[in-house]
């Protein structure tokens, strides 16, 4: 697979699962084999000769080249983000949104009289005397009823 991706001048995109963790990879043809770039720690990856030297010498089949060339077309796209995007991560991130969405909201302000009272010891008189008269008011005019 390394002669004909190496013919046509391509790398590949695809995923890979490590430990856990996805990972976005990048198989590259070099020498005899295949470097296999991590995405996200490239600067990682060691020179490929000391990996490839144990490989023989031998020529690919020359019936195969065609056929593996013409797969490498076929499955080539433009790149786009998308294709390294972490599955994980967004499933990760919609379970979280759902479980947020099923905690308890929180209530409604809190009714007035509460909220007076946790004003302090502070009372506006003449706020207090207006209360006083309307619920005179207000029960006197029901009496009369």
């Amino acid at each position: 697979m390394p002669d004909p991706m190496g013919a046509e001048n391509m790398v590949g995109i695809s995923r890979l699962v490590p430990s856990r963790r996805e990972r976005a990879v990048m198989p590259e043809p070099c020498g005899k084999g295949i470097v296999l770039w991590t995405l996200r720690y490239g600067d990682e990856v060691r020179d490929g000769e000391n990996y490839f030297a144990a490989i023989d010498d031998e020529e690919p089949e020359a019936e195969l080249m065609p056929l593996v060339q013409q797969l490498i077309k076929k499955q080539t796209q433009r790149w786009s983000p998308k294709m390294v995007a972490d599955p994980m991560q967004e499933t990760l991130l919609d379970i979280i949104n759902t479980k947020k969405k099923q905690l308890k909201k929180p209530s409604k302000a809190m009714p007035k009289k509460k909220a007076e009272a946790l004003t302090g010891n502070v009372i506006n008189i003449m706020d207090a005397l207006r209360k006083s008269i309307e619920n005179e008011r207000g029960s006197g005019k029901q009496s009369t009823r």
